[in-house]
């Protein structure tokens, strides 16, 4: 940190707080507060003697509330710059002056309750993020006691007790009553690895085994007379050099006992705290009794996490921690370009594995910034600002915020912001926004071809590109048989299937539609899903009142690694397929048609040969012409194919 701190390319701003992030790759700008430290620290040496004289004591953060520190402190040994600050709240000396013997003791002059908070406005080109995790707390899990007793501390307090910068400057002891322990237990997976989330998270936090043995190695080499117990369910060595630590471990009389125990007593004369366990490996019931015991909780997300994620646009997983683009491919990356994650902030990690990814972020970082034009795929959105209404309902569900509108003006795409999920053109009533690739005159041929013959025998499905498409690929590869009757089109989100495209399959014959995509808490662009639940919600209520049977009509969440599940899907798809006679799938067809129910927005699906203009969405070029479903039209100025075009007005 000292050598980021004396770094001449690096401006490191401590105290400080993002307040916003807006912009686009490449042009993200930034609103920093910067608090007031209310002490000049360009001057101040770090003496101390303004620490002497503060009459206010609190508990320390950096202690984990074992020790205390004055209003007036040093985050931590390291911090950089290596100057004091004052805690507003807490200091007795500002508004009015009640105190002031700090500026009397400081001899530099250092200290003035006259500075306030300063607002920095800069502009980025890539964002990092990495906000760290949190610690859990395992107050909730009462039949441990660590709110009742003492002497039950987790496992972040323990390494604060047993460091030589820790309250009891290295000299090992319990917290009730400073004694020497020498029998010490430790409890693995406080937190972890359970499925009541009353009781903690299902994730196993990564680091806590390999934390416990090292301090229970510590603890031999340095206090050869204490005795240490550790209970646990499954032990995790799997990184370089663990299990041999383990075995080490091992070897220096460390006890393992495969079992967690039950409710902890104290004994309320000694302090020293005893309960019964269930060693699962000698199959018996055993007592033990300790003089410290120490939980090894687990990790769950910073709670400063959330404040940025809303503010790039991030998704995150189940957990809670942040969810990164591709977990092989782009471990680093995240949906929105440019923004890139490190450490713990995408899941608990050890040292060495945040040490590892914020090398591979910051290098992602660098080759981003070292070029001098940025790419993006070709399936962006395009408005057509003659078509445009100027309603801005496209801006407000892109979940990446890529689409500027203003009152009165035509909505505009940010090429470099936008993901290509396709939400906004299924959003869009007035075909005013068409998708590169993922056109709407794409989708309806790949639907005609579908149930052109026998309608009666295919399942349109609408499949997500990230998780449900790939779940099919993943049931072919694992050679699970499933009905073959899916004729599937692809989209890259489900966010992409406008309710036109399922009223347009129904009249032209399909049993059955299947939208599926990302899981609810899963989807790769944050949260589009949310869209198409809405917009399906819609749709049940319209095939009801259109006399349909909405069961006709489903909507099912698979992921990518779900091979099984989209098997059973498709078995789901069958039974219901099969129970469609033709006389329905008739009788649907003659009320929709009667009902004049939402029809298709894009020329694709109209009468051919009628007089249209269309332009190029390549170079802009313009002309009055017949549209034919069947025809291929060439731009004669840039000669892009019939996908680049769109009709214009008849």
């Amino acid at each position: 940190m000292m050598d980021v701190g004396r770094h001449p390319k690096i401006k490191l701003l401590a105290y400080s707080e993002v307040e916003d992030i807006s912009g686009y790759v490449g042009n993200f700008k930034v609103r920093i507060r910067k608090k007031a430290r209310y002490v000049d620290e360009t001057q101040c040496t770090s003496c101390g003697d303004c620490v002497e004289v503060c009459p206010v004591v609190i508990p320390d953060e950096y202690q984990v509330g074992l020790g205390s520190r004055r209003a007036i402190y040093l985050p931590f040994p390291q911090a950089v710059p290596s100057a004091y600050l004052v805690n507003a709240e807490e200091c007795m000396g500002q508004n009015p002056i009640a105190c002031g013997k700090c500026i009397e003791a400081c001899e530099k002059g250092c200290i003035d309750f006259t500075m306030r908070d300063e607002i920095l406005q800069i502009e980025v080109g890539a964002v990092v993020v990495a906000t760290g995790m949190d610690l859990y707390d395992p107050t909730a899990l009462d039949e441990y006691g660590y709110s009742s007793y003492d002497n039950v501390v987790t496992s972040l307090e323990f390494e604060r007790l047993i460091c030589s910068g820790g309250p009891l400057e290295g000299h090992l002891g319990r917290p009730g009553d400073l004694k020497f322990p020498r029998r010490i237990g430790f409890i693995q997976c406080v937190g972890s690895r359970t499925q009541d989330p009353e009781r903690g998270n299902p994730y196993c936090s990564n680091f806590c085994c390999m934390n416990t043995i090292k301090t229970t190695q510590y603890l031999h080499d340095t206090y050869p007379d204490v005795e240490s117990t550790v209970f646990y369910t499954d032990l995790r060595a799997f990184g370089k050099g663990f299990e041999e630590l383990l075995m080490r471990s091992r070897a220096s009389g460390v006890r393992y006992i495969r079992g967690l125990p039950g409710e902890i007593h104290a004994d309320p004369e000694s302090g020293d705290l005893h309960f019964m366990v269930e060693n699962t490996t000698s199959n018996r019931l055993e007592s033990h009794e300790f003089d410290l015991l120490v939980l090894a909780v687990g990790a769950v997300p910073s709670r400063s996490t959330e404040t940025i994620r809303q503010m790039v646009s991030l998704s995150k997983s189940p957990s809670g921690f942040l969810r990164e683009a591709h977990p092989k491919l782009r471990p680093v990356d995240t949906p929105t370009k440019g923004v890139f994650i490190a450490g713990s902030v995408e899941s608990p990690k050890d040292v060495r594995e945040c040490v590892t990814q914020a090398s591979a972020a910051a290098s992602r970082a660098s080759i981003l910034l070292n070029k001098d034009r940025f790419s993006v795929d070709a399936i962006t959105a395009v408005v057509d600002a003659d078509l445009c209404t100027k309603c801005g309902i496209c801006a407000g569900v892109c979940p990446f915020s890529a689409i500027q509108w203003a009152k009165g003006e035509p909505a505009k795409v940010i090429t470099a912001a936008c993901t290509g999920c396709g939400t906004c053109a299924a959003e869009c009533k007035f075909n005013a926004i068409q998708m590169r690739h993922f056109s709407d005159q794409a989708i309806y041929a790949q639907i005609d071809a579908m149930l052109e013959e026998n309608p009666g025998e295919s399942i349109v499905t609408f499949a997500c590109n990230w998780c449900s498409y790939a779940g099919a690929d993943t049931a072919g590869l694992g050679r699970m048989a499933y009905p073959p009757h899916a004729n599937i089109i692809r989209t890259m989100c489900s966010g992409r299937v406008s309710p036109e495209f399922v009223w347009y399959a129904f009249r032209k014959g399909a049993p059955v539609v299947l939208v599926s995509g990302c899981h609810y808490v899963d989807c790769h662009y944050i949260d589009a899903n949310r869209s198409t639940t809405r917009r399906i919600d819609g749709l049940w209520d319209g095939l009801e009142k259109a006399g349909v049977d909405p069961g006709r009509l489903m909507l099912e969440w698979c992921s990518a690694a779900e091979g099984s599940r989209w098997q059973h899907i498709m078995e789901q798809c069958e039974e219901k397929r099969v129970a469609v006679s033709e006389a329905e799938i008739k009788e649907t067809r003659q009320l929709l048609n009667e009902k004049k129910t939402p029809g298709p927005r894009n020329p694709r699906s109209r009468d051919e040969h009628q007089p249209a203009e269309f332009r190029c969405l390549v170079c802009g070029e313009s002309w009055d012409g017949v549209y034919q479903a069947s025809q291929e039209r060439i731009c004669p100025v840039c000669r892009s194919n019939s996908v680049r075009w769109i009709r214009v007005k008849n």
